[in-house]
């Protein structure tokens, strides 16, 4: 049986299956924790070839790759050193230290490429060991990163290999790596429809669109602090656990996740969401939510894929609960603003009033 070998890669594209019909291929042979794109996964199924997974064939119809290998989930990925290096500095110039590096830079070039990061902003982090992390420097366009630019800080922040000065950020990711055990890849952004709820004290609505509420479910704003500080770190902690996409008031996103790639991968979903979301506002038309009953398919599978959501253990009823307000497309957190603008206490009290008014109006006519 004619095979193509696409161990080499993390994540196997529909341009690489195409690669493979093309070639004849009866099979393709991936990695054991490969990660198959849907896309890819369609083209597999089309074209009836088998996926080769750590030695063992599985038809491409049934649960192999990346979606169910062995009941492993897609988001999961362990730290790749497999073994004891002398020193930090020996661990920041390993096989498995560049590999992350160039990661990095793809991803870094994504993010500029996508318009999400500007001048020197944003930052990656990749927890490489328990004890140490690589970070992208300080006062770097994300588009421009060679490998030459990393540095190696301990788990409070003190840099202990690498030329350039780590990111002035790095503080925030930290909080989230010690929070999270599962984080691997920290990366913050500034996209900028995400960023337009951020700088308003508000958060998209739940249960519109199902990619977004598999992949990041329930978003979360933080209180303003001053970035770069060990206060602004810490507004992270109390949603780290169960949020991977948090917003940060006046500035951007902080997404985590078990590879820096998934971990770009959010950042483009939640961004697309709001975009989306601020596109439908104009159309005068209330949103249309997934219906009743349905969003707990959608947090099954989240289960599947290894990913937090803080509405696991919620009744039916609750998954979705949230006010709604007159846009339909951004919801006010409590103590921002935008939550004080949504109804004044003398509004409020104008409101009860007039109420009051219609009820007593009503009896007196009994």
């Amino acid at each position: 049986m004619k095979e193509l070998d696409l161990r080499e890669v993390k994540v196997v594209t529909g341009s690489d299956v195409g690669q493979a019909v093309r070639e004849g291929a009866e099979a393709i042979r991936v990695q054991e924790r490969a990660i198959i794109t849907p896309s890819a996964r369609e083209m597999i199924e089309s074209a009836r070839l088998k996926v080769i997974e750590g030695g063992e064939a599985a038809a491409a119809g049934s649960s192999s790759g990346a979606y169910a290998a062995a009941g492993t989930p897609v988001f999961g990925a362990p730290s790749p050193v497999t073994r004891q290096y002398s020193s930090p500095q020996e661990l920041f110039r390993s096989p498995e230290a560049t590999a992350i590096k160039e990661e990095i830079i793809r991803v870094g070039r994504k993010l500029w490429e996508r318009q999400y990061v500007d001048g020197n902003g944003g930052n990656i982090t990749y927890r490489i060991t328990d004890d140490y992390v690589i970070s992208t420097p300080t006062m770097c366009s994300k588009g421009d990163l060679t490998l030459e630019d990393f540095s190696l800080v301990d788990m409070e922040g003190r840099q202990v290999a690498g030329e350039r000065p780590r990111s002035s950020e790095v503080l925030l990711h930290l909080e989230i790596f010690k929070a999270v055990p599962e984080a691997r890849a920290g990366l913050h952004c500034h996209p900028p429809h995400a960023t337009a709820y951020a700088i308003t004290g508000s958060v998209p609505p739940r249960c519109v669109i199902p990619e977004h509420e598999v992949f990041i479910g329930t978003v979360v704003l933080t209180p303003y602090e001053t970035p770069g500080t060990k206060a602004f770190a810490e507004t992270v902690v109390p949603y780290a656990r169960k949020h991977n996409t948090i917003l940060l008031a006046n500035h951007g996103v902080i997404c985590w996740a078990d590879t820096v790639t998934h971990a770009e991968w959010l950042a483009e979903v939640v961004d697309t969401y709001c975009r989306t979301l601020i596109l439908a506002g104009h159309l005068g038309a209330p949103l249309s939510h997934i219906p009743e009953g349905k969003t707990a398919d959608l947090l099954e599978m989240k289960k599947k894929l290894g990913l937090p959501d803080a509405r696991f253990g919620l009744k039916e009823c609750q998954l979705c609960d949230q006010p709604e307000f007159p846009s339909g497309i951004a919801c006010p957190v409590e103590g921002s603003s935008a939550a004080a603008q949504a109804l004044s206490q003398e509004e409020l009290e104008n409101v009860i009033r007039a109420i009051t008014d219609q009820v007593m109006d009503k009896l007196e006519e009994k």
